[in-house]
């Protein structure tokens, strides 16, 4: 008869067969699956390495493009904004100093005039800080014999008077903007902490430059609204408005993006979506010249877009 006993040594009998065959099959496997994970390691490394030489080489090309642009930027601009002035409006703290000094700077070299920056702080657009900003501009923040257009839409309340007081009519004989309204409307919306002066001071201009950059963290759509009705009424009320802002800016959510999106808009304000680069910046000062003369367009990097403005050649 077969017993217990039996069966305990064939189950281990069996047990130690398999064991022997993993063993014996790991063993033998084990050298070619080494030498193959050996081989895509060295494959890996040698793309990594080639990966690494074409970045350097791709950065070089770029640091080599955007030294000679800075280089060609001031005689691609020159005269462009000649006798002219420009206020630059930054709309958040993610817009690099250095972009705003480079298109300050460029302002300059196409024989323009900065007259001071305004910096807007996320107050101005926060939707939770709307219906007290709109009781103070209506209100105590109004300045004698201004008017503002008939709305319950505190962007387009704040832009008009903002546009009002920064901006010289492009009409000819129309009146200047009143320099102590200037001075009573920034005073005003600085102490409600929705802007500060950047500058030493500020005053009336022909063009303004709206700044940006990224996208906002919340409420991006009613944020992006409030910041385009201040764009149009600053275009309304000079010569001319760009939107100037990064790559971010010209996605989803993003000013440069909803400004585009809007045939009207689009057809009345210039954008640019690098002006964090050499070229963008040439962009926006020269789009300003085409504003000028009733031209607006999108120029920068993205889809539907033109590289640069068109320059005007000099005549002998």
């Amino acid at each position: 008869m077969i017993d217990f006993r039996y069966h305990l040594v064939s189950l281990i009998a069996v047990f130690l067969a398999v064991a022997l065959g993993i063993v014996i099959g790991t063993t033998q496997l084990n050298g070619p699956i080494l030498a193959d994970l050996e081989t895509q390691v060295t494959a890996l490394e040698q793309d990594k390495r080639s990966l690494e030489d074409q970045t350097q080489t791709l950065q070089t090309q770029l640091d080599t493009s955007d030294a000679f642009q800075d280089a060609v930027a001031p005689v691609l601009v020159a005269g462009s904004l000649a006798g002219r002035s420009v206020v630059l409006v930054v709309s958040g703290d993610e817009v690099a100093p250095e972009t705003v000094e480079e298109v300050g700077a460029l302002v300059g070299q196409a024989g323009g005039t900065l007259t001071g920056t305004l910096r807007l702080t996320p107050e101005y657009s926060d939707p939770a800080t709307a219906a007290s900003l709109q009781s103070y501009v209506t209100g105590p923040g109004l300045p004698t014999g201004m008017r503002l257009p008939e709305t319950d839409d505190t962007g387009q309340l704040v832009g008009a008077l903002l546009a009002q007081v920064l901006m010289r009519p492009a009409t000819p004989g129309a009146p200047e903007p009143n320099t102590a309204a200037l001075s009573s409307v920034l005073a005003g919306l600085s102490a409600l902490e929705v802007l500060s002066v950047d500058s030493a001071s500020v005053t009336p201009a022909d063009y303004a430059v709206v700044l940006t950059a990224g996208v906002a963290a919340d409420e991006a759509e009613a944020r992006t609204d409030t910041l385009i009705d201040l764009a149009v009424a600053l275009d309304t009320a000079g010569s001319g408005a760009v939107v100037a802002g990064d790559g971010a800016a010209a996605g989803e959510g993003g000013l440069v993006e909803a400004v585009r999106a809007d045939p009207e808009t689009s057809a009345a304000v210039s954008t640019v979506d690098n002006v964090d680069a050499s070229s963008g910046r040439i962009s926006t000062v020269l789009a300003l010249g085409r504003e000028s003369e009733g031209t607006s367009g999108k120029y920068g990097t993205g889809e539907d877009t033109q590289p640069v403005p068109p320059v005007a050649v000099a005549t002998p």
